[in-house]
């Protein structure tokens, strides 16, 4: 799996999503604005991607920090987590990330400044590795849900390139095909920005797993002749009640499944739990450029000049239409899942 953010050689080091699938391009971030820019213009994407490296980003910024004492450089680091927490509005692993980063900090405050920033970087390092073994522990208890000769639809991209590595929603997927499954995958193409068909597709196809590439509106088709027998999607944010944000269409794919009785499973690492917001009615949701609409990939218009465009990067599926959240510390009924959460 290509590494979608670490850190190398002093720097974070991050591969340009909006390249795939025509190139494989790295972006070496030299401070923490260049790492902001990658979450805002999707270089790096994915709630867990992004969290890794708002993480990283902290770390970075805190290396050019030139204080001396410890109150002046807490500021410092705060002021650059506050910007990092600004990007984007919708993926809660964002705000944990950058909340779990100050908590180090915080800790360490009797420690001298270098050694403070040596431990930074190991903080952050701590996040990539712990999500990729979340996304592990993910796919071992998804696996079971998905039956040998099964087709899987999902949507968006969930996968390697949407986390540390591994994949939630595609984490599922390589489980079951590692356990010897024949498997297949079907990816909604995902307009407006084409993360289905740019870079499920083509991460799916990396690792030799069956998969076929469908328009958004086909699925609906596919589902009533029987060509869909399970819908594994990812999550930006899961509320407290169940609810969960991810990618605009999720929520259409969620009642075209429950209206042909196929199960629809939600794959998230517990940092993407957010128990402090009760429902989704109370998620902000991402309002992005009409250009994506417009055009394809920025760059050929597809609609007519001046035409209104209204552009939610996400939308909320409620609880009733999931039939399970799959989290690395096992599945769970979405209403069950606050207190599962709390008690483990």
């Amino acid at each position: 799996m290509v590494p979608t953010v670490e850190w190398k050689d002093g720097v974070v080091r991050i591969l340009d999503q909006s390249q795939l699938p025509d190139k494989v391009e790295f972006v070496d971030c030299r401070d923490y604005e260049t790492v902001g820019l990658a979450i805002k213009e999707l270089w790096v994407r994915g709630a867990p991607a992004i969290g890794i490296a708002a993480a990283m980003g902290v770390a970075l910024g805190a290396q050019a920090v030139k204080a001396a004492d410890y109150d002046t450089f807490r500021k410092a680091v705060g002021a650059i987590g506050d910007h990092l927490a600004a990007t984007r509005p919708t993926a809660v692993n964002l705000f944990w990330a950058i909340d779990r980063m100050k908590r180090r900090l915080d800790a360490l405050k009797t420690e001298p400044i270098p050694v403070i920033k040596q431990k930074l970087i190991a903080e952050a390092q701590a996040i990539l590795d712990e999500d990729i073994a979340m996304n592990r522990a993910i796919g071992k208890h998804g696996s079971a849900v998905i039956g040998d000769g099964q087709t899987i639809l999902t949507h968006c991209n969930a996968g390697a390139l949407a986390t540390g590595g591994y994949g939630t929603a595609l984490g599922v997927v390589r489980a079951a095909w590692e356990a010897g499954k024949k498997i297949r995958v079907v990816a909604g193409e995902t307009r407006p920005v084409l993360q289905g068909s740019r870079l499920t597709a083509w991460e799916l196809m990396q690792d030799g797993i069956p998969v076929t590439l469908i328009t958004d509106n086909m699925a609906g088709t596919l589902m009533r002749r029987g060509e869909v027998h399970v819908c594994v999607v990812g999550a930006d944010r899961i509320t407290a009640n169940g609810d969960v944000a991810n990618k605009i269409g999720t929520y259409s794919l969620a009642v075209l499944a429950h209206a042909h009785d196929i199960p629809f499973y939600v794959a998230a690492p517990s940092s993407t739990v957010d128990l402090a917001t009760l429902s989704g009615d109370q998620i902000p949701i991402e309002q992005r450029n009409p250009r994506e609409v417009t055009h394809v990939r920025g760059k050929e218009a597809i609609a007519p000049e001046g035409v209104e465009v209204v552009n939610p990067a996400f939308d909320v599926t409620p609880a009733k239409l999931i039939t399970g959240i799959i989290t690395e510390k096992g599945i769970f009924k979405p209403g069950e899942l606050a207190d599962k959460m709390r008690s483990r």
